[in-house]
């Protein structure tokens, strides 16, 4: 029952607003008709919000600015919601441009008995779907925050809640508007189990089975601060593509963090579901603490195969905006050329420790001797002869590709010490790598020591050092200079998916910009 009277938007909205509680205006019956939501559009003003009014994860959500297009938005968000949820009804809303999204836990026991577990902070969200939530909410002042959670409580009590679910509210300056209610669990709700230490999965159940609320409103108290960053298999640098393939390695931290994921070192990610690999979620007494825990965490965690958020959510935690909590909704759109501008190509120290990482797999010292043997030492390049008195090959003996980055590398004879000269283009480096158990090694590059993972699979070289996660193509050079370059005249999605709307016939002429067709992959349309 619950979920019928709150799982739509817009009967959402009405039960908000019997309550009493403030909406944002706009339309409250959900409509598939592309004239009838135009003429909503037109009358509301611009700018406007087009929602699913059967959805949520920011899926069929349409953010409309001009009215060129609109047409296309509206059928877009409309395939969205029917792909996603298999109604295309569609509510329109004003757009509350630059507001903070809060929402309130709660639960209730059917019988009229609702208490709230605090408020949680989502507004770091890109595409309507959150990527950064904490717990508290941060520079909320103390009288709204009263406001928000006595709304939250009345809503549920009016509704005679039964189950766990959230109360979500757009924030804009001393105001805020309800939004909707998600009758059930959330990705979020870790952050909240972290600052309350109740367990809203065995609560959820707990109330299910008919044993109520164990425990009063001023039983609830919140302690410390949480934060949780969702790992998302996408490539920022590409528009945030949506990526699949195979996970080659996964590794994450198993210390001053709660990890959440569902994939493992071989699993695939596949086209049909949401993005999401896993969640990474921190607790400390202050919010500064957790940050700085979560930014370690994200830093020891290693997901090599496929483009990840990983990096960027790393920015996303160092900006000034989120550090001192003055952030909003459109946050990550406004800085997302600061956010993206610090991609780089691989760097040569990158290049060497990958490069360091093949000879040792090609050329493994012998079992039982000694480092000072001169014949292991000229195995380790493979070659007999060098180029002057650094000892390096006179040819190239491996080529590295990575994207943006082409390089060369000769090598010299390792030395007593396992540091090996390796020359990356035109830099020379001395580097070594200890091995530290398992992917994971000391690297030293000159007089420089970090910690690194390096995993080889097939042709292709993982590394993950300060500088992020790097994919490289490893081709011995004799193999790279015969290859003979091919092309096949074709035009090929960058990404599996299926294809919803063609917009090109044969015999058309295309031109850079000009679009293709329609594909949808993990719920989301890409042209």
């Amino acid at each position: 029952e619950v979920i019928e009277r709150l799982g739509d938007k817009a009967s959402a909205k009405r039960e908000a607003e019997a309550a009493g509680v403030p909406t944002v205006p706009g339309s409250r019956t959900p409509s598939d008709d592309v004239a009838a939501i135009t003429r909503i559009v037109q009358e509301l003003g611009l700018p406007a919000m087009l929602k699913a009014a059967a959805g949520g994860g920011g899926k069929g959500m349409r953010a409309v600015s001009r009215s060129d297009g609109l047409t296309d938005d509206i059928e877009a968000a409309m395939r969205e919601a029917r792909s996603s949820f298999s109604d295309a009804g569609l509510i329109v809303e004003k757009l509350i441009e630059r507001g903070r999204h809060i929402e309130v836990q709660i639960a209730g026991d059917g019988n009229g008995n609702v208490i709230h577990l605090f408020e949680r902070e989502c507004s770091l969200q890109r595409r309507h779907q959150k990527l950064i939530e904490e717990a508290p909410a941060a520079n909320l002042a103390a009288d709204l925050r009263e406001r928000i959670v006595a709304d939250a409580t009345r809503l549920g009590k009016r509704l005679n809640y039964r189950g766990v679910g959230t109360v979500e509210f757009i924030v804009s300056g001393s105001e805020y508007y309800f939004l909707e209610v998600n009758p059930r669990l959330q990705v979020e709700h870790p952050v909240t189990e972290m600052v309350t230490g109740v367990d809203i999965v065995e609560l959820m159940l707990r109330i299910a089975a008919g044993e109520g609320l164990p425990f009063a409103q001023d039983g609830i108290g919140c302690t410390g601060h949480a934060v949780e960053a969702r790992i998302c298999a996408e490539d920022p640098a590409n528009n945030f593509m949506p990526c699949t393939g195979e996970l080659a390695y996964v590794k994450f931290p198993d210390t001053e963090v709660r990890i959440e994921s569902g994939v493992e070192s071989g699993s695939t990610v596949s086209p049909y579901y949401d993005s999401m690999l896993a969640k990474l979620i921190t607790h400390a007494r202050t919010r500064d603490e957790t940050l700085d825990k979560l930014s370690s965490a994200l830093d020891r965690t290693s997901i090599f195969g496929i483009q990840t958020n990983q990096s960027f959510l790393a920015r996303l935690i160092e900006l000034p905006e989120t550090r001192d909590a003055t952030f909003h909704t459109r946050l990550i759109d406004e800085q997302i050329d600061q956010l993206l501008g610090k991609e780089k190509k691989s760097s040569a120290e990158t290049l060497a420790l990958a490069a360091c990482f093949w000879m040792m797999r090609q050329r493994p010292p012998a079992a039982n001797s000694s480092a000072h043997n001169p014949w292991q030492s000229r195995e380790t390049t493979g070659w007999q002869m060098s180029a002057g008195g650094d000892g390096l090959s006179p040819i190239p003996i491996l080529h590295l590709e990575a994207a943006g980055t082409s390089a060369e590398i000769r090598f010299a004879p390792r030395q007593a010490d396992g540091a090996m000269t390796i020359r990356v283009n035109d830099d020379k480096l001395s580097v070594n790598l200890i091995p530290d158990g398992g992917d994971d090694f000391t690297a030293v590059v000159e007089d420089r020591s970090e910690a690194v993972s390096i995993r080889q699979h097939d042709q292709t070289l993982f590394v993950h050092d300060r500088r992020g996660v790097h994919t490289l193509t490893a081709i011995p050079y004799l193999t790279y200079i015969s290859a003979a370059a091919e092309t096949s005249g074709e035009l090929r999605a960058p990404m599996m998916g299926m294809i919803r709307k063609v917009d090109v016939a044969v015999g058309d002429r295309v031109k850079a910009g000009d679009f293709a067709a329609i594909l949808e992959s993990m719920k989301m349309e890409l042209r």
